[in-house]
């Protein structure tokens, strides 16, 4: 269940992984012909607590359609036969399988993008002479970005590396835009090297003592 539970989370969360992976517990009860025998043994699939304190194997079990990524054994005989392992190897491939069919019933692949609850990192490089620009005095520069575009932290290293932390990419991506126009040669010119014109007034000529709305 940690598996199944487990890989489903990474997936909801939007984590990249390679392909679903569950997990069986298969354990085995032995009968009174006493000693391990293919006759005697009785392979149990998805064991409870009171089966794994009876039994005399804890044989848990996880993979994808391909094949085993993990296995851990324990047991309470003297030993297992070949022909025993194979039962319940195919016993935990046969329910490997259909755990992986109901759980891509709720989810078959990593959702393409990570959700707002999950933090998320981007980087970018400024010019090292640009880095008071980014910081400002006594920091306000960078506790205003980080405050307006409400993201959990700005990292400045001395080489102009810069690492923005938080919740929402887009605001982020905003944070980016507004550290390349601080940093650009003419802040003016959005990060395009030229200066933008100043906005020209239209309207009524001003007179004097009048207020004018609009």
């Amino acid at each position: 269940a940690s598996v199944c539970g487990g890989c489903l989370a990474l997936m909801d969360a939007g984590v990249p992984i390679k392909s679903p992976i569950a997990g069986i517990a298969m354990g085995m009860l032995l009968g009174d012909k006493g000693g391990v025998s293919d006759e005697n043994a009785v392979i149990v699939s998805d064991i409870l607590g009171t089966e794994d304190a009876l039994g005399t194997m804890d044989f848990k079990v996880a993979g994808n359609r391909e094949g085993i990524t993990t296995f851990q054994l324990d047991i309470k005989c003297e030993g297992l036969t070949l022909e025993t392992m194979e039962m319940a190897l195919e016993q935990a491939r046969n329910g490997r399988l259909h755990i992986l069919g109901e759980m891509e019933k709720a989810l078959k692949e990593p959702r393409p993008h990570l959700p707002s609850t999950v933090p998320k990192i981007t980087r970018m490089t400024i010019p090292e002479d640009s880095i008071g620009k980014v910081i400002g005095p006594g920091g306000r520069q960078i506790r205003a970005l980080i405050e307006d575009f409400g993201l959990v932290n700005i990292d400045v290293e001395e080489n102009g590396e810069v690492q923005l932390t938080g919740f929402d990419l887009e605001q982020m991506e905003k944070a980016k835009e507004l550290i390349t126009l601080l940093t650009s040669p003419l802040g003016g010119g959005k990060g395009k090297g030229e200066r933008v014109p100043r906005a020209e007034y239209s309207g009524p000529e001003p007179v004097e003592g009048t207020t004018y709305k609009g």
